[in-house]
């Protein structure tokens, strides 16, 4: 039987220091044609096309065949916009991926909000691209408990036979609590992101960490020697 862990991305294995925003800002530039100053828009636990329907709406309205550009825009300006600020990897994250590496009946897959390209991007810029092979992605038109229903699905599929004894989704928003609730899956909130504590806590995890803690605590956690 194997443990499938399903990671969110941004405030969970890293954090941008926000420089997805400068993306979004020079993408709407170029496909809206307005130049914005969104430093104060929320981001935290939406999927890239949620962010650019807000954007579209807000800026464009009528005008959603601009959505699927907007992101396309994004995602190229992204990888030129993460060295503009000061991001890092969580701490714990490569201690925990290192050793779930080694885990000849762990997967891990991403169960993220980002696209595919700018989730790309993110792992590549900071070093973390190695351990993840696949994952569920944003695609338009589809919320992120679909996110998380694609997961499940593919987990099973790369298993096959043998089965998954038990998933869990870490992630640090009440949207990663939600979507993991709604596959069957033990969700990890992590207080590590923008959100606080007592906020998460409301949303009843599974468990509720302030941060990811060391491999041993971890592995306990999920079930595995240390």
């Amino acid at each position: 039987m194997t443990v499938a862990v399903f990671w969110d991305i941004d405030g969970t294995l890293l954090w941008t220091g926000r420089a997805g925003i400068i993306a979004w800002e020079r993408a709407v530039e170029e496909i809206l044609g307005a130049r914005v100053d969104l430093s104060d828009l929320r981001t935290g636990g939406l999927t890239d096309y949620e962010i650019a329907g807000s954007l579209v709406g807000a800026l464009a309205p009528g005008r959603s065949a601009l959505l699927r550009p907007l992101v396309e825009a994004y995602e190229r300006h992204l990888p030129q916009c993460l060295p503009l600020r000061q991001g890092s990897v969580l701490p714990g994250v490569l201690e925990i991926l290192s050793a779930l590496e080694q885990q000849g009946n762990v997967l891990s897959l991403l169960l993220t909000g980002n696209t595919r390209a700018g989730a790309a991007a993110k792992l590549s810029h900071y070093g973390l691209a190695r351990y993840f092979r696949e994952g569920a992605f944003a695609e338009e038109g589809v919320a992120r408990v679909g996110i998380a229903r694609a997961a499940m699905d593919m987990a099973r599929a790369r298993v096959g036979a043998t089965g998954i004894e038990q998933a869990y989704v870490i992630g640090d928003t009440p949207h990663d609590v939600n979507c993991g609730r709604a596959v069957g899956a033990r969700t990890v909130a992590v207080a590590s992101g923008a959100v606080p504590y007592e906020e998460l806590a409301r949303h009843e995890p599974w468990v509720l960490l302030p941060r990811l803690p060391g491999w041993a605590e971890f592995a306990a956690l999920i079930g595995l020697r240390g």
